[in-house]
């Protein structure tokens, strides 16, 4: 089983892998396959689920309440995540002509009274902003967060696809601590790692929450130059670890202080990356993955 974790010096206990529901606008039978994938991630030991209002065509919230509600699972025994901030057209938000990021007062706090409605509970563990709008006025943004918090329905608050600056700016207008920062990084992205986010999360004491840890399948099948010479290291490295290429891949990660946000429905995909927490990736190895995805370092 996986040992939890802190996700920051001011942050909650989280299992070392998060799963994910970004990936779901596509699932045609949706409620079996979330019932199936939420069994699965809490006999891994991955108790901590990360939503959005927008996933599943703003559906998947919905969902998963109701996936919980019939497996009864213990409130207290899942870490809940969820974001707003980036809007995009679908049928559930025939209002949203343009994609477009709004982290305005108004819509975090409605986002919030829906999310909390949808996922049938009193409170989210960590309520993200995706992307900060450079238009939504900020102190009342910070305001909106901190009223949040302080009437219990959000514990923490926590930041996706930020820069630098963006992080900072935000962080300038609140007394709470951001606890936690997804963004996107694999062997066949590594900007997150080259443009200093991931230093800057580890100086505020965080773990970069990563998103497409095996790049969507790509690191398996992607026909691509760097995909293939990323592909070719890791099946010469992989077979001294006696893994799947993917869980060598996601331990790269893991060595770098970050925790997988898995987004597949594909049950070995899940597996492959939870077996990644069973490798102690060698030094020299984990440069030679970094000098194959870069070219050179």
């Amino acid at each position: 089983m996986m040992q939890k974790i802190y996700l920051s010096d001011a942050g909650p206990k989280v299992s070392p892998a998060v799963y994910g529901f970004y990936r779901w606008e596509a699932e045609n039978n949706a409620s079996a396959t979330m019932e199936k994938i939420v069994n699965l991630c809490m006999e891994l030991g991955i108790n901590t689920f990360d939503h959005a209002d927008i996933y599943g065509n703003s559906q998947c919230e919905e969902l998963f309440g109701k996936v919980i509600s019939k497996r009864s699972f213990k409130r207290e025994d899942l870490v809940l995540f969820t974001k707003c901030g980036l809007r995009m057209p679908n049928q559930g938000q025939p209002d949203v002509r343009v994609q477009h990021y709004d982290t305005s007062a108004a819509h975090i706090t409605r986002s919030v009274e829906s999310s909390l409605k949808k996922l049938n509970t009193d409170y989210i563990d960590i309520f993200l902003l995706d992307h900060l709008d450079p238009i939504s006025n900020l102190e009342e943004t910070a305001m909106a967060l901190e009223k949040l918090k302080k009437s219990g329905k959000i514990n923490n608050i926590g930041v996706a696809n930020f820069s630098v600056f963006q992080h900072q700016l935000l962080a300038s207008y609140l007394q709470t601590p951001i606890v936690t920062h997804h963004l996107e990084l694999n062997l066949l992205n590594t900007s997150a790692l080259d443009n200093g986010q991931i230093d800057y999360i580890k100086q505020r004491y965080m773990r970069p929450l990563v998103s497409a840890p095996v790049a969507s399948g790509r690191i398996a099948s992607g026909n691509d130059v760097t995909a293939s010479r990323v592909r070719k290291k890791l099946q010469e490295i992989s077979p001294k670890y006696n893994v799947d290429i993917e869980s060598v891949a996601v331990a790269w990660l893991i060595k770098l202080g970050a925790l997988p946000l898995i987004g597949t429905r594909d049950e070995q995909r899940i597996r492959n990356i939870a077996n990644a927490f069973n490798i102690q990736l060698d030094h020299q190895d984990w440069y030679e993955l970094y000098t194959a995805s870069k070219g050179e370092i």
